[in-house]
């Protein structure tokens, strides 16, 4: 329980951890609203993306970061690294995530990459799916004994599951000061790049298998009139072979995905939304500095 009398606390909180161990989901989660992008895929997130959640005593600034990749070092996975580093040296608090019952070489990168004198709290998500919970304890031991956590907290991010006990435990460790933040704030990010973001899941989970690695999303025009939202966004991919996979036979595919892209982008902005896009080339954009800088990528 919090004291209403306590002083208010604000803070960064950097939520990291290898692809796929489900940080977005938690953001989410602890946010209340969908403002990180999610999928089964490697590289979903590519961005650092910030999840406000502000209640009477706290301002949790929460900010999800590109899972740390280990391979295909080209210049957008550099990036994202950089990414990751650079938040974990700006921060309050980190929760470092993994999956209950599975700690990989590319767990252990991550860790490495934590400051020993950072505050971190260790996450164990989808406990729910481990098929045999005595063995719990033992993998908490485990992780205990590479790294000085704060605080080890299992849960389910997917279910809601003890995530509520997460933000009590993350409150008492961010500094006291004013929030950041209007109460109202979900995201730090602009209506257009969480307009490239639910486009780019879409394009995730509705291509499969068939994903082409170097693909993004560019916004090549957003225009609000009233209650209705203008977007015309761009789907880069790497080689000309890679059109027909996105557009699919007699454009249906790039159809569905517009129109789940375009339901999506209505759900969060809550106005109407028209949506145009089309399917461009640009050669080794994710291996060109300059490229990914025009693209958003910082």
């Amino acid at each position: 329980m919090t004291d209403a009398n306590s002083p208010f606390r604000t803070g960064f909180i950097a939520i990291v951890g290898r692809p796929n161990v489900g940080k977005s989901t938690l953001m989410n989660r602890m946010v209340g609203v969908k403002v990180s992008i999610v999928s089964n895929k490697a590289q979903t997130t590519r961005h650092r993306v910030s999840g406000i959640y502000t209640d009477e005593t706290a301002q949790f600034v929460f900010v999800d970061t590109p899972g740390f990749q280990t391979k295909h070092l080209n210049a957008l996975n550099r990036t994202m690294n950089r990414t990751v580093t650079q938040s974990l040296a700006e921060v309050d608090l980190v929760f470092f995530v993994v999956e209950a019952g599975r700690f990989s070489e590319e767990d252990e990168q991550v860790i490495k990459l934590l400051p020993r004198d950072a505050k971190v709290i260790l996450v164990i998500n989808k406990v729910d799916a481990m098929a045999d919970k005595n063995q719990l304890l033992p993998f908490i031991e485990t992780l205990s004994a590479k790294f000085n956590f704060a605080e080890i907290v299992p849960l389910s991010a997917e279910k809601g599951h003890n995530v509520d006990r997460l933000l009590e435990t993350a409150r008492g460790y961010l500094p006291e000061g004013e929030p950041m933040y209007s109460a109202d704030d979900i995201t730090d990010r602009s209506e257009r790049f969480l307009a490239a973001e639910f486009l780019r899941e879409k394009l995730f989970r509705l291509l499969g298998d068939e994903l082409p690695y170097g693909m993004t999303v560019e916004i090549e025009k957003y225009e609000t009139e009233g209650n209705l939202r203008r977007i015309f966004a761009a789907v880069i991919v790497d080689k000309a072979g890679h059109k027909g996979i996105v557009i699919g036979k007699k454009g249906e595919r790039l159809k569905r995905i517009s129109t789940e892209a375009r339901k999506a982008m209505e759900d969060l902005f809550e106005s109407r939304v028209y949506l145009e896009v089309w399917v461009k080339v640009k050669s080794g954009w994710a291996d060109d500095e300059r490229a990914l800088k025009s693209l958003g990528y910082d």
